[in-house]
């Protein structure tokens, strides 16, 4: 009988030394390459070896080249400079003093998020290269096949690096997803498998295009699915992943896009793993969803059993329960445990203690075992 397997959305915890290089980096300051390269795969190297401890399945590189899961890119891109305008959700534009609170508490990373002002071209493969070295070392090492690595959807770069030179969004959506099809094809090359990160799909709703009609971001969203497959016209559909997230914050959330509104979107993507926030309290409720929007039998549902914005650690009976409850509506040969969104989306930031994230990894690990007792 097939079992229920564990992941989670792939962003860990950086060291002190690699977040203060990373930033060094992204202040365009000197530092030293080799200094770099050894620091990132000793990183690399413990939290390969701290997931297969917990007892995750498929698990990632933890992120831990990146900054964030999508402005890394202009780093392996030509054609991006200057700076992009920051909109603020519009949940929390309703809500001024808590805007105000979080801005004052530090808890807003400070990054470049450049614009394309140029044509875009690749300028450096050897990152990509590099972090697929550490990664399938420590893989090997430890004698661990399931994988999976991270990468910016062509949406995702819209959203937070906005079109300031090709004559549409639509031309400047094709233009990435021709570069960026090389990275999800070099990754799944070396049996890993990909996740495109697409918040452009739901957080983008509510904030870059909170002024758009619901009817005009859903066509946005049918153009940015177009786009994502067209990128991954040579990578077999068994190698992919795709995240879905309302945004990575403690906030409101009352201008969130219902999933019914966006699911039969999203299921027209050639993906095969589908992991979408649904412990977040403004989600939790849409299990019910797949009620009536079956998700198609090749295909398979991860929902986030895990909260990624709080240090609680959900006791492994209620991972269990949420598992059991989507497994009402999702045969269970179609379920996979996860977490609602990384534990670390910018590097150095996160309200996740580095310690409690792994504890929480361990319920969800310990969760699906109950789970998998009963369904």
């Amino acid at each position: 009988m097939s079992k229920i397997l564990t992941t989670h959305v792939g962003s860990l915890p950086r060291s002190k030394g690699l977040s203060e290089i990373l930033f060094s980096k992204d202040r365009g300051e000197k530092f030293i390459k080799e200094d770099f390269n050894n620091i990132l795969k000793k990183n690399v190297e413990t939290i390969v070896k701290k997931q297969i401890e917990v007892g995750i399945d498929y698990i990632s590189d933890g992120e831990m080249s990146k900054i964030s899961y999508a402005t890394y890119i202009k780093d392996r891109i030509d054609g991006f400079s200057g700076e992009s305008e920051r909109r603020a959700p519009a949940d929390l534009d309703d809500f001024p003093e808590y805007k105000e609170k979080i801005a004052k508490s530090g808890g807003t990373p400070t990054y470049s998020r450049p614009c394309c002002t140029n044509a875009l071209k690749i300028k450096d493969k050897d990152s990509l290269n590099k972090d697929l070295e550490n990664f399938k070392n420590s893989l090997d090492k430890n004698n661990h096949q399931k994988a999976f690595m991270n990468a910016a959807s062509p949406g995702v770069i819209n959203v937070f690096m906005p079109n300031r030179f090709y004559k549409t969004d639509d031309e400047y959506l094709h233009k990435l997803s021709e570069i960026m099809a090389i990275e999800y094809e070099t990754i799944t090359k070396s049996n890993i498998q990909v996740q495109l990160d697409c918040p452009d799909l739901a957080l983008a709703r509510h904030m870059n295009f909170k002024e758009l009609s619901e009817q005009e971001f859903l066509k946005r969203a049918e153009i940015q699915i177009e786009c994502l497959n067209e990128a991954l016209t040579n990578v077999d559909v068994n190698m992919t992943r795709m995240h879905i997230c309302w945004g990575n914050y403690e906030g409101p959330h009352t201008h969130d896009i219902p999933l019914e509104k966006i699911l039969p979107i999203i299921l027209k993507s050639k993906i095969k793993y589908f992991l979408i926030e649904s412990s977040n309290p403004r989600h939790a409720h849409e299990w019910k969803v797949f009620q009536d929007i079956k998700l198609p039998k090749d295909k398979v549902l991860v929902p986030g059993v895990i909260d990624s914005t709080s240090n609680f650690v959900e006791h492994p009976e209620v991972v269990a329960d949420r598992l059991i409850q989507f497994s009402t509506v999702i045969p269970k040969d179609q379920l996979m445990a996860g977490t609602d969104c990384g534990f670390s989306t910018f590097a150095g930031f996160g309200k996740i203690d580095e310690n409690i994230c792994y504890e929480k990894l361990h319920s969800l690990v310990e969760g699906t075992k109950l789970a998998n007792k009963v369904i």
